[in-house]
């Protein structure tokens, strides 16, 4: 049987035991249906070698070199990752676009009697859900932005809305960045179309009737680009501005980039590479002050010379309406009384929200 999927919620209430993906390794990379376990059933050397002959040679000896291979990696895989799955497994199969691949190891599968279903239009069809609601449609819900300077702990913030009940969407951690030229992350960042099934995935959960809240970024998050639908609703959206002195700042940034803080090579690597937008000066007193360990100094430098001014501009250039929420630390503490005053402010203007 085919399974066609209509909808991105649809996937998350499938009742399948697994989702296999049989494409290539490189392929799954690179992007596939959210919860999809991959068994290749040609991996990417075998699946060139099978092109080049349907080309070069003929299609009849493609297709038969092609069986061979796929019989000699399902035998693996039921001796392997399937070997202990009992006779009511019931899995979704899906290739490139529903095609042989799939359909030969589902007829694999079928005949030892698991209950094995096809997507239909494989992952195509799928990625076609994806396109249509990032790049063909309206954002669903209502958006607020949860704004302020580098280093007053936005992310953190949305965790915390979040834990007390309020729609969001955590940008930065769907795209695996911390959103500056400090903010690559261990595992590094999903492809583009890795990023946007992400996002096309968090998005299927809002309910469109409620606010959902998403961190002030720029139109791209490190690598990955936001869609146009989600920019758009973002430009035009009210902000709520998170202000903290930069002392503040400096203390909480040095703990959330402890990453950096322990890597040296890797912070002079960084703070070297803006010399294209400062001074060789400037950068020579930040490289000093890391390698002196005085990383609260550092991280208000940074702030203070580079950040705030550009935040400062990128500001200016949206037209929204701006309400500041100030603080005087950035402690577990404070940061607790102002997701409190920030939802207190999320439920009071149902006519602004």
């Amino acid at each position: 049987m085919a399974l066609t999927l209509t909808a991105l919620p649809q996937i998350a209430e499938l009742a399948f035991d697994d989702i296999i993906d049989v494409r290539s390794p490189s392929e799954y990379a690179e992007d596939h249906i959210p919860g999809a376990i991959n068994l290749p059933v040609l991996d990417d050397a075998e699946r060139a070698e099978v092109g080049t002959i349907y080309k070069q040679d003929s299609p009849f000896r493609a297709r038969k070199v092609g069986a061979a291979l796929v019989a000699a990696n399902a035998a693996r895989h039921l001796q392997g990752a399937l070997a202990d799955k009992p006779g009511g497994w019931r899995p979704l199969v899906y290739c490139w676009r529903g095609g042989q691949r799939s359909g030969s190891f589902a007829s694999i599968l079928s005949q030892i009697g698991w209950r094995v279903e096809l997507v239909s239009g494989g992952y195509k069809a799928y990625r076609h859900l994806v396109v249509d609601a990032l790049y063909d449609t309206a954002f669903p819900s209502p958006v607020v932005l949860l704004g302020g300077n580098t280093g007053t702990a936005k992310t953190a913030q949305l965790h915390r809305l979040a834990a007390r009940g309020a729609q969001m969407l955590d940008l930065e951690g769907l795209a695996n960045h911390r959103g500056s030229l400090f903010g690559a992350m261990a595992g590094g960042q999903p492809s583009q179309k890795g990023f946007e099934s992400r996002l096309a995935a968090a998005m299927a959960k809002l309910d469109p009737a409620r606010v959902v809240v998403v961190e002030a970024e720029s139109s791209k998050v490190g690598d990955c680009r936001l869609p146009p639908g989600l920019w758009k609703a973002m430009t035009a959206a009210p902000r709520l501005e998170v202000v903290a002195p930069v002392s503040a700042r400096a203390r909480y940034l040095v703990s959330a980039y402890g990453d950096m803080v322990q890597d040296p090579a890797r912070l002079a690597s960084v703070i070297a590479s803006l010399r294209r937008a400062q001074s060789e000066e400037q950068v020579t007193d930040w490289l000093e002050m890391a390698s002196a360990g005085a990383f609260e100094d550092l991280a208000a430098g940074l702030m203070t010379q580079h950040y705030d001014p550009r935040y400062a501009k990128h500001r200016v250039r949206l037209d929204q309406g701006v309400e500041e929420f100030e603080t005087d630390s950035l402690d577990d503490e404070a940061l607790e009384r102002l997701a409190d005053r920030l939802m207190v402010r999320l439920g009071c203007s149902n006519s602004l929200y």
